[in-house]
């Protein structure tokens, strides 16, 4: 063979390597990336071939799938019970958009692609299992008390079980319907509306709106004071100037009645009149650093907090100055939280001390109900202050209840104990207040426990009727009455 033929062959050998090579990977690469492409149609059309798995509460489906008409490639598409109710848990699965909240957690486990769910035989034919089921923690009772209590009012809600850290309830107003979202024909416009809307309906307000809590985070800084040795109960005298002047000012730290008795107050009375002189100088005794130690303990700065779904960072600042930390004190400046987060903190006090790692998630199963994973035995628990530490502030709850700014939360039979707060909003507090109210409650007969967070955005109230008694208060008491009922 001469030169120029051996050459020749080399260069074609090379030439059908390198098409081997491509097509290799365009088959083996490209074609899995177009496989998994979101705009990939056939994905869609595989997934609403054939009914999705479901969402249960109490061992009842909320969710469904309805057979689709007028001809269309989807066989099926997502059906909802009571979806406006349950919205805050469920999310959304649409033919049209990403799916949310536990819908988009779950997606894959729903649908039947999640490798968990597939036998052997799916993995030699290659056919896609049938769809798991998602049980949830949430008590019926306690997310329609909820949900009925809060009516018409912009805010959100959040209960606890403190031994167990079962989310009982999570809801979040205004809501929707879940169902409009669901179709591939009709979800654009309903998308649109509800996109458009001012009351961001589709916002998730329990886990995903943090907002200055107000006089609740007082709880937080009395925790801090108690557990540092500041102050050696609830009881001891304060050293609380009233007013209190926030340092390297002239602004006084008002209270809301200008004739509770806050001067020195102690913790007890303190919180029993929510005196803001007090907690914003114990912040600024303590100093921020230590303040925020005690919120992180409690899950505040936590980026990572899931339940299964990522709940948005409650947040205590850092680098502020000795005014800004007073401001702290009293969960104003740059203090934000949620629901979610403000009832955990009340779980933890509840419990001894102990926190319970929060979940809306008890088990994941496959079609026939065998438990693929278990949350509830996988809940852990931490201290976050001492087992005597919860007591006082347990004791000094119970007195906001029975004697201070938070009567409307009383319940025969059951002792109660809670913390209300109503949070500056707009410049100079120009626009309406937040209204808070966290707390727990123990059936005196039962011995069940549960915790909750009521946060009231906007109502229909005047603005000098909105407190967290007068808002919050009531709607944590429906919650409370329907989880403690025998």
């Amino acid at each position: 063979m001469n030169k120029t033929i051996r050459r020749a062959s080399v260069f074609a050998l090379l030439l059908v390597l390198a098409l081997l090579v491509r097509a290799t990977w365009v088959q083996f690469y490209d074609g899995q990336a177009l496989a998994d492409d979101t705009q990939n149609r056939r994905n869609v059309i595989e997934t609403y071939s054939q009914p999705l798995g479901n969402i249960v509460v109490a061992g009842e489906s909320i969710t469904g799938s309805a057979r689709t008409s007028g001809g269309s490639d989807l066989k099926y598409k997502r059906a909802y019970t009571n979806g406006k109710l349950y919205a805050a848990v469920t999310g959304y699965a649409s033919q049209s958009y990403a799916p949310t909240q536990l819908e988009g957690i779950y997606q894959d486990l729903l649908n039947g692609t999640d490798s968990k769910l597939k036998t052997v035989m799916d993995t030699v034919t290659g056919e896609r299992a049938a769809p798991g089921n998602v049980i949830t923690t949430i008590d019926p009772a306690v997310q329609k008390a909820a949900y009925n209590a809060l009516g018409n009012k912009k805010g959100a809600a959040v209960a606890i079980d403190p031994k167990t850290g079962k989310i009982l309830a999570v809801v979040s107003t205004p809501s929707y319907d879940p169902s409009s979202l669901t179709d591939a024909n009709s979800g654009g416009t309903a998308w649109k509306q509800l996109n458009a809307d001012s009351d961001k309906p589709l916002t998730n307000r329990a886990l995903r709106q943090p907002l200055p809590p107000g006089s609740t985070f007082k709880l937080v800084v009395a925790a801090a004071a108690l557990e540092d040795g500041l102050y050696a109960n609830v009881d001891a005298r304060t050293d609380s100037p009233n007013p209190y002047t926030l340092p390297g000012s002239t602004t006084p730290l008002r209270n809301e009645s200008a004739s509770a008795p806050c001067e020195n107050a102690s913790i007890r009375t303190a919180l029993r009149y929510s005196c803001n002189n007090v907690f914003g100088k114990m912040a600024v005794d303590l100093g921020q650093d230590k303040v925020r130690a005690m919120a992180e303990k409690f899950g505040f700065n936590d980026d990572k907090l899931d339940i299964p779904v990522r709940a948005y960072a409650s947040v205590y600042p850092s680098d502020m100055d000795k005014a800004q930390t007073g401001l702290s004190g009293i969960g104003q400046f740059d203090v934000t939280a949620t629901p979610l987060q403000m009832a955990m903190v009340s779980a933890a006090i509840a419990n001894g001390g102990k926190l319970v790692s929060p979940h809306m998630v008890s088990q994941i199963t496959d079609s026939g109900g065998d438990v693929l994973k278990n949350y509830d035995d996988e809940a852990e628990s931490k201290e976050i202050v001492s087992s005597s530490t919860a007591e006082q502030l347990q004791s000094a709850m119970e007195t906001v209840v029975k004697e201070g700014t938070g009567t409307n939360a009383l319940i025969d039979g059951v002792t109660v104990g809670g913390k209300t707060g109503t949070a500056q909003h707009g410049e100079n507090n120009s626009k309406t207040p937040y209204a808070w109210f966290t707390s727990y409650g123990k059936s005196d007969s039962t011995g069940k426990e549960v915790a909750v967070a009521v946060l009231v955005e906007q109502s229909d109230a005047a603005r000098s009727e909105v407190s967290g008694n007068g808002l919050a208060a009531p709607v944590a008491k429906a919650m409370m009455e329907a989880a403690l009922k025998n």
